[in-house]
């Protein structure tokens, strides 16, 4: 496994097919399974803020969901001292609404969303994670070589990784992912220890996940099901 080739950026480039896509099919969107006031928290990739996030939640708010970004600012990678901050605003969202709470995380923002669950799995329902780098952290995606310009030894992160993946996450996990992603590598988005975890593919780049009416319509649907029950239930 590697990092994606440098000219699969280009493809990114097809996000901006998403959003017509997304217009046309918000009839078939706004007729997913609603919440009812469930606390969801959306966590934005590397790079990126909540103004990241904007159009995802504003739909699943129209579910009927309670719906929040993180409000952290820009996500500027650091894993370690990021969890314990999103753990905060995770249990205090719990407490508040008297109910766990959804995680849904786009890439990076994926990888905080599992830790936390990991954490704190009463606090938490379900995670949903967007082209999120589980295996090997940043060393297969694009933005490695950043990290590694900084002095990250990018091989002892996968290593501390799958360390960290030997204690299993206890709450259902769906993750996404796609084939045509030039940020991370596909393979690295797959979830093949989580003991409740479905993995699904789907057609999109990875920016484009954040816009893509496939994606919403995934995330509707398993963002209705409660802890015990299984996807298509």
């Amino acid at each position: 496994m590697q990092a994606p080739r440098p000219w699969r950026i280009v493809q990114e480039g097809l996000t901006l097919g998403e959003l017509p896509r997304l217009l046309w099919n918000l009839p078939g969107l706004a007729a997913q399974p609603r919440g009812d006031g469930d606390p969801v928290l959306v966590l934005p990739g590397f790079g990126t803020g909540d103004a990241s996030t904007l159009l995802l939640r504003a739909y699943l708010g129209r579910l009927g969901y309670r719906v929040r970004g993180w409000g952290l600012g820009i996500n500027r990678g650091d894993v370690r001292a990021l969890v314990p901050r999103v753990l905060e605003a995770t249990v205090a969202c719990a407490e508040a609404s008297g109910r766990p709470v959804r995680l849904v995380g786009w890439s990076l923002g994926g990888v905080l969303a599992r830790e936390v669950a990991r954490e704190r799995p009463t606090a938490v329902e379900r995670v949903v994670t967007l082209g999120s780098p589980v295996v090997g952290g940043p060393k297969y995606t694009r933005v490695g070589a950043w990290y590694a310009q900084r002095g990250v030894d990018l091989d002892a992160v996968e290593a501390a990784i799958a360390e960290r993946n030997r204690t299993p996450i206890r709450v259902p996990i769906t993750a996404i992912y796609s084939r045509l992603d030039g940020i991370v590598a596909w393979q690295a988005c797959i979830d093949r220890l989580s003991p409740q975890v479905e993995n699904v593919e789907v057609r999109t780049t990875h920016l484009g996940l954040g816009f893509s009416a496939e994606v919403y319509r995934i995330v509707a649907q398993r963002l209705a099901l409660r802890r015990d029950a299984a996807p298509g239930a």
